[in-house]
């Protein structure tokens, strides 16, 4: 299926989204001036960075790289190993992962051929403390962006990616992307990349390598060295906290990592986003190169399209399926909800089937909300109980089918008795909801306030504690919310007479319309 690619510029927010047949493949936004950009930690960003604490107990590091969350630095991306300790390792773990049982079934990034050859905890026994003190520069890399409140999380493993391949200073290793299937195309690009790569340095082949010749991998190599040599010279002139390397523009990022060779048109709303599309796609895109147009209308790139409302799904908790079911999506800090419902989706034949079809349409608007979301870490999607095992082992594939698109390594675990499929998802940047909203200031982020009813007991045991402790008063003032006054105020209620019966005390109540609905005053004269 062909592919569009939109770029919609908004003053100083720039968004954009990979489409295919409606549906957004990949979504990206960035806001703020230039400025403003350079002073946020992205990812791929390289740091001249201090330590500011070694902490033993948690084997981890936090590293000063100018901004006011500290990075954290965990050991196994601390420790940089020798060449022999390398190699020795890396013998080791594929001995290792000969014999261990596969537990679930995992779609693989780019970079997931790095983790399968070498276990980056090379050396075990080494402390964090041993090799890192207190005040020390060092050379980082961000990993991922601030999320929430956690500061930005950095690895001293430096990798620089080009629009084919993916350089390594320090990791000897030469990979081909998982997501490249065709074993005789994988044996010849990893061929290629052995003539290419020196020892004691790595390789990766990307995606997007798949056809190319030995000429394109081996000038975006040398061009990811040429940048390594310059960050090394310039590392060593810079005093810490200072930035040594950034990452390419967000325009450019775009169009290395999203843009597929397939992509049928490109659109772009911006002239200065349109001149700088075609100068990259010039040098690197070839293939795209007559395919980019300036979008010129009245109505909106995004609003024409129709991008704009499939965000707006992407924010919401309760997303409606075709078929009349429904998904309810509930994100916390580590763990992503999802919980499925026929709603008014009562089938034709029978409950067995009406169940099955409502799974697998759940199964590949599941997929697209992650990618959307940007969801990541623990997933728990609860499906509706199926009794069959085939009907339980179809919409387990039909999973991993869908997950295929997704550009983030999943681990998906086949689904239990209790209807459940676990997996995990990995994220490097902040999701869609985090990025777009912020906590209702009137919940404070619950999602919910307490009932005027609730509002109403809690405030009459707090009037009667009031009445006993000041016998002596004679009227009493109440303050709060309409809704709560005019409850307390309800005859059918009789809250307010009986109160004043027993205590023999005047109660005056007042409505304030600026109160929060949980909030009241009770004051004695």
């Amino acid at each position: 299926m062909s592919k569009e690619l939109f770029i919609n510029k908004t003053l100083n927010e720039c968004r954009a989204a990979l489409v295919e047949n409606g549906e957004i493949l990949d979504f990206l936004m960035e806001r703020g001036t230039e400025q403003q950009q350079e002073d946020f930690p992205s990812v791929g960003n390289i740091y001249k960075g201090k330590v500011l604490r070694v902490l033993p107990g948690m084997q981890s590091a936090f590293v000063d790289i100018g901004f006011t969350k500290a990075a954290f630095l965990y050991v196994d991306d601390a420790y940089i190993p020798t060449i022999e300790e390398q190699r020795e390792i890396a013998e080791k773990t594929k001995a290792e992962q000969e014999k261990k049982a596969r537990v679930g079934e995992v779609i693989p990034d780019e970079l997931s051929t790095l983790g399968e050859h070498v276990n980056m905890r090379f050396r075990p026994d080494v402390s964090i403390e041993s090799f890192l003190k207190e005040g020390d520069e060092i050379i980082v890399q961000v990993a991922k962006e601030p999320i929430s409140t956690k500061g930005p999380r950095i690895t001293r493993h430096v990798t620089l990616a080009g629009r084919h391949v993916v350089f390594m200073p320090f990791i000897e290793h030469t990979g081909v992307s998982r997501r490249i299937e065709n074993e005789t195309e994988r044996d010849r690009l990893r061929e290629i990349l052995e003539t290419i790569r020196p020892d004691g340095k790595g390789i990766i082949a990307r995606t997007v390598a798949e056809g190319q010749s030995y000429k394109v991998l081996k000038s975006d190599y040398n061009m990811m060295v040429k940048i390594w040599k310059e960050v090394s010279k310039r590392s060593e002139t810079l005093k810490a906290p200072s930035l040594c390397y950034q990452d390419l523009t967000f325009i450019q990022r775009v169009l290395r990592d999203i843009t597929d060779e397939d992509v049928a048109r490109v659109l772009v709303d911006d002239k200065d986003n349109l001149k700088e599309v075609e100068k990259f796609s010039d040098k690197f895109l070839p293939n795209i190169k007559g395919k980019i147009e300036h979008y010129s209308e009245d109505i909106p790139l995004f609003e024409k399209f129709n991008l704009d409302i499939e965000i707006e799904r992407g924010l919401s908790n309760k997303v409606f399926l075709r078929s009349g079911g429904s998904l309810n999506i509930d994100q916390t800090e580590a763990l992503v909800s999802i919980d499925v419902n026929t709603g008014k989706f009562v089938g034709r034949k029978n409950l067995e089937e009406t169940i099955l079809k409502t799974n697998i349409e759940a199964v590949r608007e599941i997929a697209y909300q992650l990618r959307l979301r940007n969801c990541g870490g623990i997933i728990i999607i609860d499906f509706i109980d199926m009794e069959k095992e085939e009907h339980r082992e179809q919409v387990y594939s039909t999973l991993l089918e869908a997950l295929k698109k997704d550009r983030s390594k999943t681990n998906v675990l086949p689904i239990s008795g209790l209807g459940l499929v676990e997996m995990t998802r990995k994220r490097t940047r902040d999701t869609l909801t985090r990025i777009m909203c912020e906590p209702c200031p009137y919940c404070e982020g619950t999602g919910k306030v307490k009932s005027t009813m609730t509002v109403c007991f809690e405030l009459v045991r707090e009037l009667i504690k009031s009445l006993k402790q000041n016998a002596d008063s004679k009227k009493v003032f109440i303050y709060a919310h309409p809704e709560v006054t005019a409850r307390l105020c309800d005859q059918d209620m009789d809250m307010i007479e009986t109160l004043e019966e027993t205590f023999g005390k005047s109660l005056i109540i007042r409505s304030e319309n600026h109160y929060h609905i949980e909030q009241f005053e009770i004051f004695s004269q």
